[in-house]
C-alpha cells in the first residue's frame, strides 16, 4: 500500500532543538485536509512534532512537509534527512510558496499556495515517479472534503480543533505573507460546507472550535450569514480579523450571539508612520482604546499581534506600547520584530534600499533585527523588542492585565485561564523563546 506521511514541524530553540510542549492547543488544518484529499488506497499518517517525536526512519515513500516562518529551518533539515534516505519530499505551506525558487532546492516538489487543484496530479506523478517541481494552481472558489481528524485525535491536542470558512485577506500589508499570495482576494467556501464542517466537529465531542481564517471580517454579508449558522449550533469559538470591526457594534453583538468568546488582531503599531508604511494606513492607533473598549464591552476577548521596528517606531515608542497594552488590558498580546520576509513587498523595499543586514535569509526568526532601523540601531531594536516581552510578563503586568480588571468576576475562570497562559509565555521568553499560537 502507498504509504504518506505528513509533518507539521516545531520550530528549533536558540540551542537548535525542537521546540516541544506537552500539548498542542492551536491544530492546524493542513494536515487534516491533506489526508482527506488523499485516495483511500494510500496509507496516511500525520506527525505533529511539538508534542511528538518525528519517525526519521519511516515505510512512507512520500513525505509532506509545511513551511511557517522560522520554522522552515526545521522543515528544510527533515527533507535533507529524508531526501538522503531516499524518500520522495513535498514541501508547501506559506515559506515554501513565496520562496518556491529557494525552496525547491531541498526538495522534489514544491506546493504553491492552495492545494486543492493540485494534489490528485502530484499524487498520481509521484507514483508514476514523474514528479513536476512546481505545483501552482490558484483558486477561485474553495471547497474542501471533511478533515481527517480521526488522524490526530489519539494526540496530546487541546479541547478545540480548527475549521475554515475563507482563505486570504482584503488588506494588503506590506510584509504580510498572506498578502503575498492572496493579493487582496478573500476565498470563501460554501456555507453549507463550513456548516459540516463544525457539526463534525461538534460530533467529535468538541464543545468549540476555532475559525482558521485570516479575516473573518473579509466579508461583512457573507460573516453574518455564518454567524446565522454558527448560532444554533451552540459552540464556542474564537477567530481573527481586522480591527476596524471594533467600529460595528451591531455586528459584535451577533458575534458574541453566535459563541465566539475572543478575537486576535494584528494592530501591528501605535505610531501612524509605521502603519502607512506598512500599507496599513486604514488603520488608526487614535481609535484603538475605543475600539477595543467596544469589543471587549460586547463580551469578546482580545488577543493582539504587534511588531516593532517599523518606520515611525523609536526606543520612546516601544516603551509606550508596553503602556498601551497594560491600559487596554490585553490579556494576550505578542510581540515580533518587523522581518524583511523573502517575497514580501517589505523584503524588496529594504533591499532596493540596502538595508537588509545578512544573506543568510534563514536567520530571520522575527526576535532579531535583520534590517537596518529607520530611528535607531539594529541592536538597539533587539533589545528594546527583547525588554518589551520581559515587561509584559513580569509578574506584576501580567497581574495587572488578567487579574486586576473591573470584569474579572464575570468570567473568573476564563481570565485565570488567560492567567496561565501569559505564565506559560513567560517561560518561553526567559528561555529567549518567542511565544506563538501552537
Amino acid at each position: 500500500m502507498k504509504k504518506l506521511l505528513l509533518i507539521q514541524p516545531s520550530p528549533y530553540d536558540k540551542n537548535h532543538e525542537p521546540i516541544k510542549k506537552k500539548k498542542l492547543y492551536f491544530v492546524g488544518l493542513a494536515m487534516p485536509l491533506l489526508a482527506a484529499m488523499t485516495p483511500k488506497d494510500w496509507d496516511v499518517e500525520i506527525c505533529l512534532e511539538t508534542i511528538e517525536q518525528v519517525p526519521l526512519e519511516t515505510d512512507a515513500g512520500l513525505i509532506a512537509i509545511s513551511t511557517m516562518g522560522h520554522g522552515v529551518l526545521r522543515s528544510i533539515d527533515l527533507a535533507k534527512h529524508y531526501r538522503s534516505k531516499g524518500k520522495k519530499v513535498v514541501l508547501g505551506g506559506y515559506m515554501a510558496s513565496i520562496m518556491k525558487e529557494e525552496a525547491v532546492q531541498f526538495c522534489d516538489a514544491v506546493v504553491v499556495g492552495d492545494a486543492e487543484e493540485v494534489w490528485e496530479e502530484l499524487l498520481k506523478d509521484y507514483e508514476n515517479d514523474v514528479l513536476k517541481d512546481i505545483y501552482h494552481k490558484p483558486i477561485n472558489t474553495l471547497s474542501t472534503p471533511l478533515p481527517r481528524f480521526d488522524l490526530i485525535l489519539d494526540k496530546s491536542i487541546g479541547d478545540f480543533l480548527p475549521v475554515q470558512a475563507g482563505r486570504g485577506c482584503p488588506n494588503c500589508c506590506s510584509f504580510c505573507s498572506v498578502s503575498c499570495l492572496y493579493e487582496g482576494s478573500y476565498v470563501k467556501k460554501d456555507l453549507s460546507e463550513v456548516k459540516r464542517d463544525i457539526e463534525q466537529v461538534k460530533a467529535l465531542g468538541f464543545k468549540k472550535f476555532t475559525l482558521l481564517d485570516d479575516n473573518i471580517n473579509g466579508d461583512r454579508a457573507y460573516l453574518i450569514e455564518l454567524l446565522d449558522i454558527i448560532r444554533p449550533l451552540k459552540m464556542k469559538w474564537m477567530s481573527q480579523c481586522d480591527i476596524k470591526i471594533g467600529r460595528d457594534k451591531e455586528l459584535l453583538k451577533r458575534l458574541k450571539d453566535s459563541g465566539c468568546y475572543a478575537l486576535s488582531f494584528g494592530i501591528e503599531s501605535i505610531s501612524q508612520e509605521s502603519l502607512n508604511h506598512m500599507d496599513k494606513a486604514w488603520a488608526d492607533p487614535m481609535e484603538y482604546t475605543e475600539l477595543i473598549n467596544n469589543i471587549v464591552s460586547a463580551g469578546i476577548d482580545v488577543s493582539t499581534e504587534m511588531v516593532v521596528g517599523g518606520e515611525g517606531d523609536t526606543l520612546e515608542s516601544i516603551k509606550k506600547t508596553k503602556y498601551f497594552i497594560e491600559e487596554n488590558k490585553i490579556c494576550v498580546p505578542r510581540f515580533y520584530i518587523l522581518t524583511p520576509i523573502p517575497g514580501t513587498k517589505f523584503f524588496q523595499e529594504m533591499m532596493d534600499e540596502g538595508r537588509i543586514l545578512s544573506d543568510d535569509i534563514y536567520s530571520f526568526d522575527g526576535c532579531k533585527a535583520e534590517h537596518q532601523p529607520k530611528n535607531m540601531t539594529p541592536d538597539e531594536l533587539t533589545k528594546a523588542y527583547w525588554d518589551l516581552y520581559n515587561e509584559l510578563f513580569s509578574f506584576k503586568s501580567i497581574i495587572k492585565r488578567t487579574l486586576l480588571r473591573k470584569d474579572f468576576f464575570k468570567r473568573p475562570i476564563d481570565y485565570l485561564f488567560y492567567t496561565i497562559v501569559n505564565l506559560f509565555y513567560r517561560s518561553h521568553i526567559k528561555k529567549g523563546i518567542t511565544p506563538n499560537i501552537f
